[in-house]
């Protein structure tokens, strides 16, 4: 008979724990949040210190009855959710529906390991009332925000739409930046290449770098136009080329720090192209236990949330003694190498990385799926990285002077690999190459000061300054980790609601754009709410539930100072803010069939032209922006192949699936055909084949569905995407997940007679 209760919140990690904890210890599992502020209402009580109203989740009553009946005759309860401020506020809430007074203790574990659990058991604390406080400060705060002002978005726009403390100010970030794009003009520039022979090879290219004393940057100074160009190619015209000076130095390069949140999103974005909400579930999925054989159940990483890149000096010992033994002495430093957090870093958990050097990616890849070999892979390689010894080059550059201006050749050259042997940073697309990497690859001929090198060619070239590129998701959430707004709990969650509520979309590059919904509601948002959209009065309010984490003030006057403010902006937005409910947004084109104005209004299918003199004139078009922010009317566009029943046209249409191939013959010829893309890979053995994969597909009228690659052979198919986690009623090989307004995010088992269902907590509610 177990005497102990271990509560956590998810059921994979509690089947983890469990195979960690002996006879004396029964793990129990509150699936999330057992108590939250009602979805049908504000929840809190602005006239009484922003008393919340919590109640009891519904589908959660029969999960308290069994935490409580399990609670009763056990010594201790051990409540050990996820550790953070989301976490104690769950420990927070099952400790008060239990009603013990004694023996509930909180424990705190970074990693899932058997060492840490039985660590974290040994040495029990209390429910830290400080975090509790500044998690109930956060939650209060966006529902004041987002219960507020998205009612007032019904009644001016549209019913459906939501603001939220940090989404608006997202969206807001990817309008302005739009505005940026549209209103940039390009300015010309040119350079100046020589490509140039020394006494000996190889022939090498060489850049204008300096006129007369003063460096080409093309800011201060820079080649404006061709007549500039010309004239100082003549100046060249017979001009001696002459070493001027050659320096050679070695240059280092250091590995980047272990990964926080959101460099993981990031890297994972570029490496592996996936967004920051499925990289998030495949890292919950590898910190909460994956079974390995013999091994059962073991978190390989460390958890997943966290701004800091703290290192325990356990993992230090164990990753320094790896790396000598893979890779030579050579390649370890005399000292580990310590990574300094940001100021407002919650230093009590650790940077993210492998929670046991046992388990490099070759030796568990059997038990991983593609995608979590991926990005335990990264998550594996990064931290070995951190810790091993620069990589150094010898760096050459040499000054050529022609005539009053000097040409600057660079070139680099590896002498020890260092980190690089194991991983490398990505960049992302359009950033400037950096300094230590300027020339890399590329070897010079052995020149002296005063050596004269022959001129082979000049090139120049034209160029013009670019705008600054559109966010992709994990640009945004950079943007939002140096601006200070949000939290690593809440980045993917910030993203996925704003694509949710099409306010943005993405683009065949997969940038963020936003939609003239997006653009509408952020410009009467900004008008009414300046404060709210504000990103540094939003980043000044994550600053402030910070010290309410530390004690240093206390929730309810951080609320109260806040509201005092936001009350009289949603006061006068009642009355001051542009209606344009039913009206649609104006725009400077008119109606081919009865010349009234041309609105934009927003339907199932997106954002559309309509006539404004509706319900007269019924004309509708579709459209879109280009990059200057003009509206371009999509015009029916045929399609190449005709119609395999009547011969006629095909041609691309709009329906309430989407768009689809119809015959020019219509109504005569009803012959439609799909337009889709490729089916989308989820990167997951099918799991009724064990061979397949699992595709994104869509069914004859549109639907999407998710079914193996081997149809017809396999069979397998579901609408609801396949999680590859095995029920732990029925022992299904898998659940699917769904995300709806009314339920929210829930897991269910699809076997016949089974039941099972999990509601999943979101990362952030109104993000």
């Amino acid at each position: 008979m177990a005497k102990h209760l271990v509560i956590v919140e998810s059921p994979s990690k509690a089947r983890t724990l469990a195979k960690y904890l002996g006879r004396n210890y029964q793990v129990k599992a509150s699936v999330g949040h057992v108590v939250d502020l009602p979805k049908s209402k504000l929840g809190v009580d602005v006239d009484n210190d922003f008393e919340p109203e919590y109640q009891i989740i519904h589908g959660k009553k029969k999960v308290l009855d069994d935490l409580k009946k399990a609670a009763k005759d056990k010594d201790n309860i051990y409540l050990a959710p996820d550790p953070d401020r989301e976490g104690e506020a769950i420990a927070w809430h099952i400790a008060q529906k239990l009603g013990r007074k004694k023996n509930v203790f909180r424990v705190r574990f970074n990693e899932i390991t058997r060492k840490a659990v039985q660590e974290a058991l040994q040495h029990p604390t209390e429910i830290d009332r400080n975090l509790f406080d500044a998690q109930t400060a956060r939650r209060v705060l966006d529902r004041l925000v987002g219960y507020q002002i998205s009612p007032l978005l019904w009644k001016k726009v549209r019913r459906g739409l939501s603001a939220g403390r940090v989404q608006s100010v997202a969206v807001r970030l990817i309008c302005d930046r739009e505005k940026e794009i549209e209103g940039f003009q390009p300015r010309e520039y040119w350079s100046i290449e020589a490509r140039l022979e020394g006494g000996s090879p190889p022939p090498f290219v060489a850049k204008l770098f300096r006129i007369r004393d003063e460096r080409l940057d093309n800011e201060k100074l820079s080649i404006e136009n061709e007549a500039q160009a010309k004239e100082l190619l003549d100046r060249l015209d017979r001009a001696a080329w002459t070493v001027a000076k050659v320096e050679t130095k070695e240059r280092r390069r250091f590995p980047a720090p272990p990964f926080i949140t959101s460099r993981l999103q990031q890297e994972a974005s570029r490496k592996l192209g996936y967004n920051p909400s499925r990289t998030m579930r495949i890292a919950q999925k590898l910190y909460e236990g994956i079974e390995l054989g013999a091994d059962g159940a073991v978190g390989l990483i460390t958890y997943m949330r966290t701004d800091s890149t703290r290192i325990s000096q356990g993992a230090l010992d164990q990753v320094r003694g790896f790396i000598v033994e893979r890779y030579g002495r050579e390649y370890l430093p005399d000292q580990a190498t310590f990574y300094r957090s940001k100021k407002a870093a919650q230093d009590a958990h650790e940077a993210i990385r492998p929670t046991s050097i046992e388990y490099p990616p070759e030796r568990v890849a059997g038990f991983l799926s593609k995608e979590e070999l991926n990005v335990y892979t990264l998550v594996w390689n990064r931290f070995v990285a951190c810790q091993m010894t620069p990589a150094r080059f010898d760096q050459t550059s040499i000054d050529i002077q022609a005539a009053d201006l000097v040409f600057r050749a660079t070139g680099q050259v590896m002498r020890f690999d260092g980190f690089i042997r194991v991983y490398t940073e990505g960049r992302d697309e359009g950033t400037p190459v950096a300094e230590d990497e300027e020339g890399e690859g590329r070897t010079l001929p052995d020149l002296r000061e005063g050596d004269v090198v022959k001129l082979v060619e000049l090139v120049p070239e034209q160029h013009f300054t670019q705008p600054p590129p559109r966010f992709s998701q994990a640009a945004l959430i950079k943007e939002l980790e140096e601006k200070g707004i949000g939290r690593p709990s809440t980045y993917a969650s910030i993203v996925a609601v704003i694509l949710n509520k099409e306010y943005v979309r993405e683009d065949p590059e997969r940038r963020l754009r936003p939609s003239s919904l997006g653009r509408l509601v952020t410009d009467l948002l900004v008008g009414s709410f300046p404060d709210i959209l504000n990103a540094e009065f939003t980043a000044g309010m994550e600053d402030e539930l910070d010290a309410i984490e530390e004690g240093k003030e206390h929730w309810v006057d951080a609320i109260r100072r806040f509201y005092r403010s936001f009350k009289i902006d949603l006061d006068r937005a009642e009355t001051e803010m542009p209606s344009v409910k039913g009206e649609g947004q104006k725009t400077d084109l008119t109606c081919e069939k009865c010349r009234s104005p041309m609105v934009i209004k927003w339907g199932r299918q997106g954002e559309f032209l309509a006539c404004s003199a509706y319900p007269e004139c019924r004309n509708t078009m579709n459209f879109a922006l280009d990059d200057s922010g003009k509206i371009q009317i999509e015009k029916v566009v045929a399609h190449p192949d005709p119609c395999p029943k009547c011969g006629k046209e095909m041609i691309i249409r709009h329906g309430r699936f989407g768009k689809f191939l119809g015959c020019a013959g219509y109504p005569e010829c009803r012959h439609i055909q799909s337009l889709a893309a490729p089916p989308r890979s989820l990167g997951i053995v099918c799991p009724d084949c064990d061979q397949g994969d699992v595709q994104e597909r869509r069914s004859r009228r549109g639907k999407t569905f998710y079914g193996c690659n081997r149809y017809p052979n396999c069979k397998f198919a579901t609408w609801d995407p396949p999680i590859l986690e095995p029920c732990p009623q029925c022992g299904a090989k898998y659940l699917v997940e769904k995300t709806t307004k009314r339920s929210g995010r829930v897991r269910r088992c699809v076997k016949e007679g089974c039941g099972f269902k999990e509601q999943m907590e979101d990362e952030a509610e109104s993000a």
